[in-house]
């Protein structure tokens, strides 16, 4: 996690590493908000941070889900950690050069879910058939 001013020549903080549960948000959220008066979170899409998007939206903040092609980085620049994304991603919010994409609605989720699991049912049904028809 980093943060960084609005300020055109501020330095960015690198804040560490925080949990994913919403109990390990909240406090940081809370510490942030006493120390500036808007916040902007940034996040990178993944399968399970949906429920962050809509917390922090929830609560007031503004949040971006950005997808990992859509993050400008250097060619051969393959090493991922915290703090390594965490504070270019603060410079790039900031110069405005990172782009959101749309976060599913709970609904949209669900029925993702269900197809997924349906195409997987299938999947394994086939699989029983063949197994049983070799045997």
């Amino acid at each position: 996690m980093a943060s960084i001013a609005q300020d055109h020549g501020a330095e960015v903080t690198s804040l560490g590493t925080i949990g994913t549960r919403q109990a390990d948000i909240d406090p940081i959220v809370r510490t942030l908000q006493s120390k500036a008066k808007h916040l902007m979170f940034v996040y990178e899409a993944g399968p399970c941070g949906s429920w962050l998007y809509r917390h922090l939206s929830q609560n007031g903040y503004h949040c971006w889900v950005v997808a990992p092609s859509f993050i400008p980085n250097k060619a051969g620049d393959r090493v991922n950690t915290d703090r390594r994304d965490a504070v270019p991603w603060a410079r790039l919010m900031r110069s405005g050069d990172l782009t959101p994409v749309d976060v599913p609605q709970v609904e949209d989720e669900a029925i993702r879910d269900l197809t997924r699991a349906r195409e997987e049912t299938i999947g394994a049904i086939k699989a029983a058939k063949s197994r049983l028809k070799a045997f």
